[in-house]
């Protein structure tokens, strides 16, 4: 499936030009997976489930490029008002990927407060010829100048493989003059950083920030719409500075864990309550009284 309401990993090889770019503006939250619930319900009355985006959401899983220093992350940590980044991005379910398999190469940029991403659409075994082996790869005349630059980066920082995120997320579009708004939920967010290969068979991924919680990110062209910033009034929902990306690095203990990252402690998931009662383990004496019933 495609990366919904943005650039199709499906779409013919054959054309003029598969580049794809587009700039805008990012806010993130941090909201409980079950009020996530109940704040999608409430934006679905004014937005649409974006069409490529199933009930119960999508897979997305991105292959993370960074130097032997890891200079990608440390220009996030500082806030480098021009920051870049490489990675491999794959939507849908990891079973049964294989080289033929389209992926997105994509070089996502920040200057100042704009998000800028640039990609194309490739075969997963051209991407890692590109990316990883730092090969020239098919490609139309117009996606030229972007091969180039992936290459350049790629040879002038020796970027490498340096972890694999994923998470399920959920997307809803906006109507009529919200055209340009596009609010995403991410949950299940996890990863690894060794075996850095989509077609890994049975990889061991771990959670990087609490199950309970989901990260939702509001992405507007130009204005946010003032009923959005009046729902998040409304919930209390704070701005946070959080990268999946960085957030991975510091779980795995590749670089010291920053201010920005989000830690369990700091998040403790919901206690069960009267109206939600834990639900004890069964015990031997259970079991005896099953077995004696039937």
């Amino acid at each position: 499936m495609g990366p919904p309401g943005e650039a199709r990993p499906d779409e013919p090889l054959h054309v003029a030009s598969r580049l794809h770019a587009f700039n805008r503006f990012e806010l993130k939250y941090l909201v409980p997976v079950e009020q996530a619930a109940e704040i999608r319900d409430e934006l679905a009355e004014r937005m649409d489930r974006d069409l490529h985006s199933p009930v119960g959401g999508y897979g997305v899983w991105s292959l993370y490029y960074d130097t032997p220093q890891l200079r990608f992350y440390w220009e996030k940590i500082d806030g480098l008002k021009f920051r870049r980044k490489l990675r491999i991005r794959y939507y849908g379910d990891l079973d049964g990927i294989t080289d033929d398999s389209p992926t997105c190469v994509e070089i996502k940029q920040r200057v100042n407060r704009v998000t800028q991403k640039r990609r194309i659409t490739l075969p997963y075994g051209a991407a890692r010829r590109l990316c990883d082996d730092r090969e020239m790869v098919d490609h139309s005349a117009g996606e030229s100048a972007f091969i180039q630059e992936v290459l350049e980066l790629s040879v002038r920082l020796n970027l490498r493989p340096t972890v694999i995120t994923g998470y399920q997320r959920e997307a809803l579009v906006g109507r009529h003059a919200d055209t340009g708004l596009r609010v995403t939920f991410d949950r299940r967010i996890r990863g690894r950083d060794r075996d850095l290969h989509f077609g890994i068979n049975g990889p061991e991924n771990r959670f990087t920030m609490p199950p309970h919680l989901s990260v939702m990110e509001i992405k507007v062209n130009e204005r946010t719409p003032h009923w959005i910033t009046d729902l998040t009034a409304r919930r209390n929902l704070n701005l946070i500075r959080v990268s999946k990306y960085v957030q991975a690095v510091e779980a795995f203990g590749l670089a010291p864990r920053s201010i920005f990252h989000v830690n369990d402690e700091d998040h403790p998931a919901p206690t069960p309550t009267d109206e939600q009662p834990r639900q004890r383990r069964p015990t031997q004496s259970d079991a005896s009284l099953k077995v004696g019933a039937q």
